[in-house]
Protein backbone atom coordinates (compact mmCIF):
# COMPACT_ATOMS: atom_id res chain seq x y z
CA UNK A 1 0.00 0.00 0.00
CA UNK A 2 1.19 3.46 -0.94
CA UNK A 3 1.90 6.56 1.29
CA UNK A 4 -0.24 9.29 -0.13
CA UNK A 5 1.34 12.90 0.20
CA UNK A 6 -0.03 14.61 3.10
CA UNK A 7 -1.57 17.84 2.20
CA UNK A 8 -0.53 21.06 3.96
CA UNK A 9 -2.75 23.49 4.26
CA UNK A 10 -1.19 27.36 5.33
CA UNK A 11 -3.50 30.21 5.84
CA UNK A 12 -1.59 33.97 4.49
CA UNK A 13 -0.91 36.44 7.11
CA UNK A 14 -0.70 40.48 5.63
CA UNK A 15 0.30 42.40 8.17
CA UNK A 16 -0.54 46.11 6.60
CA UNK A 17 0.01 49.75 7.26
CA UNK A 18 -4.03 51.22 6.71
CA UNK A 19 -4.32 54.48 4.99
CA UNK A 20 -4.48 56.38 8.75
CA UNK A 21 -1.21 55.05 9.59
CA UNK A 22 -2.04 52.03 11.84
CA UNK A 23 -1.22 48.93 11.42
CA UNK A 24 -3.46 46.12 11.15
CA UNK A 25 -3.06 42.20 10.15
CA UNK A 26 -5.30 39.93 8.32
CA UNK A 27 -5.47 36.18 8.05
CA UNK A 28 -6.72 34.22 4.83
CA UNK A 29 -7.27 30.76 4.12
CA UNK A 30 -6.02 28.61 1.65
CA UNK A 31 -8.98 29.36 -0.38
CA UNK A 32 -9.05 32.75 -0.46
CA UNK A 33 -11.69 33.48 1.84
CA UNK A 34 -10.37 35.93 5.07
CA UNK A 35 -10.74 34.17 7.94
CA UNK A 36 -9.53 36.59 10.51
CA UNK A 37 -8.80 40.10 10.93
CA UNK A 38 -7.70 43.02 13.48
CA UNK A 39 -10.28 44.69 14.60
CA UNK A 40 -8.24 47.60 15.47
CA UNK A 41 -5.29 49.77 14.08
CA UNK A 42 -2.34 49.59 16.22
CA UNK A 43 0.33 52.17 15.92
CA UNK A 44 3.80 49.96 15.62
CA UNK A 45 4.48 47.07 13.58
CA UNK A 46 5.53 45.19 16.80
CA UNK A 47 2.29 45.71 18.51
CA UNK A 48 0.28 44.46 15.59
CA UNK A 49 2.20 41.50 15.37
CA UNK A 50 2.33 40.64 18.82
CA UNK A 51 -1.85 40.87 19.09
CA UNK A 52 -1.43 38.35 16.14
CA UNK A 53 0.39 35.90 18.05
CA UNK A 54 -1.38 36.20 21.31
CA UNK A 55 -4.54 34.92 19.26
CA UNK A 56 -2.67 32.44 16.53
CA UNK A 57 -0.01 29.86 16.43
CA UNK A 58 2.83 31.51 14.03
CA UNK A 59 2.46 28.18 11.74
CA UNK A 60 1.48 30.41 8.88
CA UNK A 61 2.85 32.01 5.69
CA UNK A 62 3.60 35.56 6.51
CA UNK A 63 3.64 38.45 4.08
CA UNK A 64 4.40 42.34 4.75
CA UNK A 65 2.80 44.20 2.60
CA UNK A 66 1.53 48.52 2.85
CA UNK A 67 -2.41 48.88 2.72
Amino acid sequence: MSNPKKRVYRDKVVFYCDKAGDWRWKRTASNGKIVGASTEGYGGYSNCRANFERQFDMNYIVKEGMG
